[in-house]
């Protein structure tokens, strides 16, 4: 039950909303559904009636019902020795029908219980809105909606004299009148208006003069643009209607929503990037959220914006994650065709269907926007990818170096993984005397605690080196699914001779020039040395798959009798004998033992179409 702080009169209870929120668009349903009233009384001028009750019935398609604005003739801007026209910006004043305004949704309901309804704004010929800035409408989860508006009583301004102060004695006259026809009257209007509508009420103020303005006419929008003209990022807007349609919850959506926006980007960010995706995983959400909050909490916020969210996951998730985020949440799901033009909406202005470019202003202001730059860097377009296949030079490829540079440190990485773990083999246990040698070791120390002796460990030096590192990714790996092998010479002497299989690197084109491919496996021999190539070398075809390929080539070139694996299961007996063959020893290191996340950065590997092609690479390639 709303109390008397918002009672107007005995026949008259007022609803301060913020105008674009989807948590006062429920509050609002719940006190029309709570409560009985007669009549509902909006902030909108009575030509906007008809278009705009037109219009909700198309929900959930988004429209917007627009006014154009009289254009005043300004004598001093011409002068006979111009004489020409000097052109003037179009302006219309438009009333979004979103479903998560709460006006619009106040109206909704009225409609489906054949409420009366009342439009008491003041015609005008041109808008001026009023905005401020004010809190977070999540706070209605925790306070009441009259202690969140007599919280903000201090802090209002007083409207300026002329046509702010004008309406609201309008609205107060009109509601005056409406009081002679009904019981109970329930004006839902804006946080900045309340508490001075009311006070025009007990000074008892009279309608002012109507002005002749133009027709209005409905528009749909273009789905690529509603981000500018919805309250709610268009996905989560699109979840209040299906809540709304299943009597589902909707309560948290503000919150729910976000995090259901999130999974939705994490399903199509790894539908389309399969195995080039980084994992999000539930440690990376919980890293990301906790992102989302303390930057909110930075801007004053309790809930994030859309700028905050394309942030945090470009800071923990990459580019492309980010790019992904902000195309789910533009999307809206209800974006059906209407029988209305499109009007193509952007920041303060929208381009008729015509082409002619008009200023806009909403009845219905939110709080004041600020529109900020995010660098992005967006993948190609797919007709620019297939532009950029057709203009490869087959007979010039080449790396890019900071791929080499990365994947060599790995694989000095997992080659001092693999002497430490032949290290391991040599350990022995002796007891204390005068020496700690290479550490205590507690294990055999407890397990002789009952004799007091005290024993250490002892790790004799490494014999022999390592000269060929294996990694294998993807095992078993399916032939089809990496159709390019190569084998890579060493440009100079710190690279290694390189023998690799990988995904088409033309079936993704990060720019001109420029391939991406997957790592499915590699053979690393380092010092470099000139090789055959393997994949066409006939002494190695009696063998079946790709990854006993590359082993068989490691076994024949490799100087040195250990070879390093690096995979996720331990060498099969098939390929131990193998190496046996070739009197070698397999050392496997796991997968396990390194962050997932760096696995899948240094499986990403670029081909380009020559070396004159590294002059400008790292402008089209995006580090995730």
């Amino acid at each position: 039950m709303t109390t008397a702080v918002l009672s107007i009169s005995e026949k008259i209870t007022v609803l301060p909303v913020i105008h674009g929120s989807g948590d006062f668009a429920i509050e609002v349903r719940r006190v029309m559904l709570e409560q009985h009233f007669d009549c509902l009384a909006v902030p909108l001028p009575p030509s906007f009636q008809a278009g705009t009750e037109e219009a909700i019935q198309q929900l959930p398609g988004v429209t917007l019902v627009l006014q154009e604005e009289t254009t005043p003739f300004d004598s001093s801007d011409w002068s006979p020795e111009t004489d020409e026209a000097v052109d003037q910006v179009r302006r219309a004043s438009y009333v979004p029908i979103d479903p998560c305004q709460p006006v619009i949704t106040a109206l909704r309901i009225a409609q489906q219980e054949h409420l009366p309804r009342a439009y008491v704004d003041p015609e005008t010929d041109r808008w001026q809105p009023t905005t401020a800035v004010l809190p977070d409408p999540y706070a209605l989860k925790r306070v009441s909606l009259e202690q969140f508006a007599s919280a903000l009583l201090p802090g209002l301004a007083r409207p300026a004299d002329g046509p702010a102060r004008d309406r609201v004695h309008h609205i107060a006259g009109r509601l005056r009148e409406l009081e002679d026809k009904y019981e109970s009257i329930l004006l839902v209007c804006s946080l900045t208006d309340w508490p001075w509508v009311r006070e025009a009420y007990q000074e008892q103020a009279q309608p002012i003069e109507t002005v002749d303005v133009q027709d209005t006419r409905t528009c749909a929008v273009d789905p690529r643009t509603l981000l500018f003209l919805l309250g709610e990022l268009p996905y989560v807007t699109g979840l209040y209607e299906t809540a709304r349609a299943r009597l589902d919850d909707d309560e948290n959506l503000s919150i729910d929503g976000l995090k259901q926006l999130l999974l939705e980007t994490r399903d199509r960010y790894q539908a389309e990037l399969k195995s080039r995706a980084r994992k999000i995983t539930p440690q990376l959400l919980t890293g990301y959220f906790r992102y989302v909050r303390n930057l909110s909490l930075i801007e004053r916020r309790l809930t994030p914006d859309l700028y905050t969210l394309i942030v945090a996951a470009q800071q923990t998730a990459g580019d492309e994650f980010a790019i992904h985020l902000a195309e789910t949440a533009r999307d809206y799901p209800y974006a059906h065709p209407l029988p209305f033009d499109e009007l193509q909406m952007g920041i303060d202005q929208g381009r008729l269907p015509g082409g002619e470019t008009v200023e806009l202003v909403s009845r219905l202001p939110g709080p004041p926007v600020t529109w900020r730059t995010c660098h992005l860097n967006p993948r190609p377009p797919r007709e620019e990818q297939q532009e950029w296949q057709m203009q490869w030079d087959p007979h010039r490829q080449c790396s890019w170096p900071p791929d080499d540079d990365s994947i060599e440190r790995f694989r000095t990485h997992v080659k001092d993984a693999a002497l430490a773990l032949l290290g391991v083999d040599l350990a022995r246990t002796e007891k204390f005397t005068t020496s700690l040698r290479d550490g205590l070791d507690i294990r055999e120390t407890l397990r002789n605690w009952h004799s007091g002796e005290l024993f250490v460990k002892v790790l004799p030096p490494t014999r022999g080196d390592l000269d060929c590192v294996l990694m294998f990714f993807d095992s078993p790996a399916d032939p089809r699914d990496y159709p390019w092998r190569i084998t890579w010479m060493a440009e100079h002497h710190d690279e290694s001779t390189l023998a690799l299989f990988a995904t088409d690197f033309h079936e993704e084109m990060a720019g001109p020039g420029i391939g991406v491919a997957t790592y499915g496996g590699a053979m690393f021999l380092f010092p470099p040395r000139p090789v055959p190539e393997i994949w066409s070398d006939p002494r190695f075809d009696f063998v079946d798959t790709l990854e006993e390929r590359l082993l068989a080539a490691a076994c024949h070139y490799s100087r040195e009798r250990h070879i390093a694996v690096l995979s996720h299961a331990p060498p099969g007996p098939g390929w131990r004998r193998l190496a046996r063959r070739h009197k070698r020893k397999l050392v496997h290191v796991p997968l396990s033992r390194f962050s997932q996340e760096t696995i899948e950065r240094l499986r990403q590997v670029h081909v380009l179409n020559g070396q004159h092609v590294r002059s400008y690479a790292a402008h089209f390639i995006r580090r995730s």
